[in-house]
């Protein structure tokens, strides 16, 4: 009996029916059509377009070279106030991210009605921008850096509540059990059954959000929620453009910084 090595790789090819051509050509028609109505409802002006370029260039020559003596005190402090807004944001969505997320847990939470009341929750937070919730912030508390860190960690609650609970339903159900059968108490299942085996993911997310949360708070001071934003927005509108490439030259180091930071702990802790 020969073996005939091509007979996997070949394919039985089978005409669509008239339904699925039908089909097919429907949603490429809508995705047309919605192209074509955004394109007429954002009322682009070709006359700005064709000089883009143009004011593009002349925006790079007013920003070389970058004012590098602003650089302190002003944007220093105003970086690190960022780095404050970021991190704090992180450690306060956590504090509201666990709960949720063990709610939202359908193998650690059986009722339903809390299952779907974590979920919504979630998604509330996962909706709103960042920004909308600054400018929410700012008008609870006043401008500052207090309204950012509120800003950051409502923000962030949904992405770091989902991904923890994904984490939870995916564990191994067998510690737990056998807790439970020796008498533990279900704080003691979370503890030893589940934290061993979420903990990385636990970490991962953590790391991953704060590096996010560092990029997010340096444009909160548009909106007056502190940070280096502030000092980016006051540079724009007094037309300091030596000044906005410094501090945006101080946001690009301090991400790629973050970015190297995060990798390795990332490569030691998991």
């Amino acid at each position: 009996m020969t073996h005939d090595p091509v007979a996997p790789l070949r394919r039985e090819w089978q005409r669509h029916t008239p339904a699925q051509r039908i089909s097919r050509w429907m949603v490429w028609l809508v995705c047309v059509a919605a192209v074509v109505w955004a394109v007429r409802s954002i009322d682009i002006i070709p006359e700005f377009l064709a000089d883009a370029p143009e004011q593009m260039a002349d925006m790079l020559v007013r920003m070389w070279p970058p004012d590098i003596a602003h650089y302190y005190p002003a944007v220093h402090n105003a970086m690190i106030e960022t780095l404050h807004i970021a991190t704090l944001g992180t450690v306060f969505c956590f504090v509201l991210a666990i709960p949720l997320a063990l709610m939202a847990a359908r193998n650690v939470c059986t009722i339903k009605p809390l299952n779907v009341l974590a979920q919504l929750g979630l998604v509330a937070s996962r909706s709103v921008n960042s920004l909308v919730w600054a400018l929410l912030f700012v008008a609870i508390f006043g401008p500052g850096a207090a309204a950012g860190v509120f800003a950051i960690a409502f923000r962030s609650v949904g992405f770091v509540g989902k991904l923890l609970a994904e984490a939870l339903e995916e564990t191994n159900p067998g510690p737990r059990e056998a807790l439970r059968a020796a008498g533990a108490p279900w704080g003691a299942e979370l503890l030893k059954g589940v934290w061993p085996q979420v903990q990385p993911a636990f970490w991962g997310i953590a790391l991953f959000r704060w590096d996010i949360n560092v990029r997010e708070s340096a444009v909160l001071g548009l909106v007056g929620a502190g940070g280096i934003g502030l000092v980016l927005d006051d540079a724009i509108n007094f037309f300091q453009w030596e000044r906005v490439a410094t501090v945006l030259l101080a946001i690009l180091v301090v991400v790629l910084l973050a970015e190297i930071v995060v990798t390795r702990i990332r490569a030691r802790l998991i």
